[in-house]
């Protein structure tokens, strides 16, 4: 018979980068997570750390991941890879910041770490060269099955999530990152360059001297 999971030694981690369109749905999972739910473990916005989650990670014996994966299949698809069905190392790059994340993991088999369980909730994105785009309509239609097989896992563990009957006193990112703010207060295309930075971009072509 398996031990009960301390509920100390949890860590639910959404990963991403809010202002690369679907990059964003670690993040906005783990957020809509953290606002339906009362959680004793940890649920945390990892953002694009990298490897200054690893300290996190290894203190954690199980481990929910959020992320954006590009697994080649139809956009909004929902994958969820479970223990050694997650890959501590590919030559195929499946996110933008998988590199980290996979040599995070490394580590922590290094150092004998290894979450004991560890569960990756992960959706095929169809939109990422947007700077400050939200979620596109495929992938924000995933979060609430996403966010309800992280209750799932979460359970088969021991861990019970409760639903929030009021609000919660904060959230897990600043107000304006919300996604209703974020979405409702995006400049317009003409405001706002939507593929990188218009000031570094700018720089990449000098005029020749005449």
């Amino acid at each position: 018979m398996n031990a009960p999971v301390s509920p100390s030694s949890v860590l639910v981690l959404g990963i991403g980068n809010l202002l690369w369109a679907d990059e964003g749905f670690g993040v906005r999972a783990v957020e809509l997570l953290h606002e339906r739910y009362v959680l004793p473990e940890a649920v945390m916005d990892g953002g694009t750390q990298g490897l200054l989650l690893l300290d996190p990670v290894c203190s954690a014996s199980h481990v929910i991941v959020f992320d954006a994966i590009d697994y080649k299949l139809p956009p909004g698809t929902l994958q969820v890879l479970r223990d050694a069905q997650v890959p501590l190392w590919s030559d195929t790059v499946m996110s933008l910041h998988q590199a980290s994340f996979m040599e995070l993991l490394s580590l922590a088999d290094l150092k004998g770490r290894f979450p004991q369980r560890i569960t990756v909730i992960g959706v095929q994105p169809e939109l990422l060269d947007d700077l400050g785009g939200s979620l596109s309509d495929s992938v924000k239609a995933r979060l609430d099955e996403a966010v309800a097989i992280a209750v799932r896992e979460l359970a088969l563990w021991g861990i019970t999530a409760t639903p929030r009957r009021e609000a919660a006193a904060e959230g897990l990112n600043a107000k304006p990152l919300a996604l209703a703010a974020y979405e409702g207060q995006r400049p317009s295309e003409t405001a706002a360059c939507r593929i990188g930075d218009a000031r570094f971009m700018n720089t990449l072509r000098v005029p020749e001297a005449a």
